[in-house]
């Protein structure tokens, strides 16, 4: 709950900085002259609290609880360890936001060099990785616990989840420490004139792009265990839920240059190479499509569903914790399919550092992941609290998933459209410039700051759900869903939890996938021979 408590408030607060952006991008808006705030500052606040801050919070409270429930209680260790990551995580995350709000670590989400911040706000994210680290590690302790004591045993399946993404975390988040402890802190402290610019953005991206699946594999997990729970239905299979886990942790990573594909300093070979890469992220995405899908149409069958679709309207639709998650994944589709554009050469020129992007992202993680994580939070709160979802509180929490839907529908909907036509993709309304000459961006920005408003309803909402599922809902006892797998399902083979054979094939491709590039941008940088002062 300590979590929730975190991610919800942070959830409120960068929710507000969002609507502050759409209606100043809309041109009808100006912030308050007495608000010493500005337009980028607001950027940085509602990127950093949304994308970094409510996620990773949320993420490491729902596995933790799911640990707990299938692997078994923490001991008094691995609890200390974990008090010790949350309250640096904490702390990390009040430094940073103190930075933002003086205006001295205005950088925006990706915290790009040569923008630079204070050494304070560097210092707090810093302290919220390995806080994070310590989480994580803590899950990986009860799972080791569990495994000795139960040998020759495959692990509860959502325990197995929670662990592959802790690695995948650590893993990635191994490239933005090494980012700031050895580049943007000694820079903001004066230690070092400068630094490499194209070696911070490589790092950058070496995390970035895994974050987006440390992003998406809690929600994948609430799919293939709670959901079938949920809705009455059995694990379609054990086996493929942890293949795709185990596929998604392998291609995480060789594949962070597609973002920087008009980055001059990078081998064009290796920008081939790790498109070819990115592409295979769409297998277990597929698995993961075809094994809900198939457990909806078993489910939906059960329930008397007839002919070709009867199967679909059988399902509980009036069930928030079922209803929410199902948008998200419908969502998935268009948002998997601009991942596509984006991660395609030729397609990205169009799109690169357009209002595209920003789009892309409000489909993914601001639409797949949250209302997952909202369908989540409706039973896991209440299950922590001791109280019950109600039935008045479950068609608020239907009603928020809908307007939550509508409201990213309309915004993502024309910044993917002003994309294509050039709109930039971080830029107050007022300088656009010469491309406003080109375009009447106006009615795309009234769009988007009507569909900002409606999300922002929509938060208020949530919050009001999540108080009452908190502190104000009757007590009682709401179940924690974890379901069976199914009686026909084939046995999971013990290689699928061989995590050395896994760890031995990830940690080559990454090798493979950066030692060279990495190595030419330190070689050849301006610097020459003293190529690792940059560092």
């Amino acid at each position: 709950m300590a979590h929730m408590y975190v991610a919800f408030i942070a959830l409120l607060l960068g929710g507000l900085a969002g609507l502050l952006q759409v209606l100043v991008r809309s041109g009808e808006f100006t912030l308050p002259t007495g608000i010493k705030i500005g337009y980028y500052q607001v950027l940085t606040v509602h990127g950093i609290l949304l994308a970094l801050i409510l996620t990773t919070f949320f993420i490491l409270g729902f596995q933790l609880a799911a640990v707990s429930r299938t692997a078994g209680a923490f001991t008094n260790t691995q609890r200390k360890i974990g008090w010790i990551g949350f309250w640096l995580m904490v702390i990390g995350t009040a430094a940073a936001a103190t930075m933002v709000l003086l205006n001295k670590a205005t950088v925006l989400y990706t915290f790009y060099a040569p923008l630079q911040a204070h050494w304070i706000f560097y210092l707090g994210l810093t302290l919220v990785v390995v806080g994070s680290w310590l989480l994580c590690i803590m899950q990986i302790m009860k799972y080791r616990e569990w495994k000795k004591a139960h040998p020759g045993e495959i692990s509860p399946l959502l325990t197995f989840l929670a662990i592959v993404n802790s690695i995948l975390w650590i893993t990635a988040s191994l490239g933005v420490a090494v980012e700031v402890l050895f580049q943007l802190l000694p820079w903001s402290l004066g230690l070092v004139e400068r630094i490499d610019i194209l070696l911070s953005r490589t790092l950058f991206w070496y995390f970035g792009h895994a974050l987006v699946y440390f992003w998406l594999l809690p929600a994948y997990m609430a799919w293939y265990v709670v959901v079938p729970k949920v809705i009455g239905a059995k694990i379609f299979s054990d086996s493929l839920a942890r293949l795709s886990f185990m596929l998604f942790l392998l291609f995480s990573f060789p594949v962070g240059i597609h973002h920087q594909l008009t980055e001059p300093g990078i081998d064009g070979f290796w920008k081939f190479i790790q498109v070819v890469l990115t592409f295979f992220v769409v297998i277990p995405s597929l698995l993961t499509a075809f094994s809900m899908f198939a457990t909806f149409e078993l489910r939906g069958r059960e329930l008397g569903g007839r002919g070709i679709l009867g199967w679909f309207k059988a399902l509980p639709w009036g069930d928030s914790r079922f209803l929410l998650p199902f948008i998200g994944m419908v969502a998935f589709i268009p948002g998997g399919a601009g991942g596509i554009v984006n991660a395609s050469h030729q397609m990205n020129q169009l799109v690169h550092n357009t209002i595209w992007v920003t789009g892309h992202f409000h489909l993914t993680v601001a639409t797949t992941v949250v209302l997952t994580f909202f369908g989540v939070a409706f039973w896991l709160i209440p299950h922590l609290t001791g109280r019950t979802l109600t039935p008045k509180l479950n068609y608020l929490g239907n009603i928020s998933g809908i307007l939550w839907g509508t409201g990213m529908l309309i915004m993502s909907f024309t910044m993917h459209i002003a994309g294509l036509l050039g709109a930039p993709r971080r830029s107050e309304f007022s300088t656009y410039g010469g491309a406003e000459m080109a375009y009447d961006w106006v009615p795309y920005q009234i769009a988007q700051a009507i569909g900002g408003t409606i999300l922002f309803i929509t938060i208020i909402l949530i919050m009001y759900i999540v108080i009452n599922l908190t502190w104000f809902a009757p007590k009682g006892q709401e179940e924690f869903p974890v379901a069976e797998v199914a009686a026909g399902a084939e046995k999971t083979p013990a290689i699928l939890e061989n995590f050395k054979v896994w760890g031995i094939i990830l940690v080559a491709l990454i090798l493979f996938a950066y030692t060279i590039p990495i190595y030419e941008i330190i070689t050849n940088s301006p610097a020459g021979s003293k190529g690792f002062q940059f560092w």
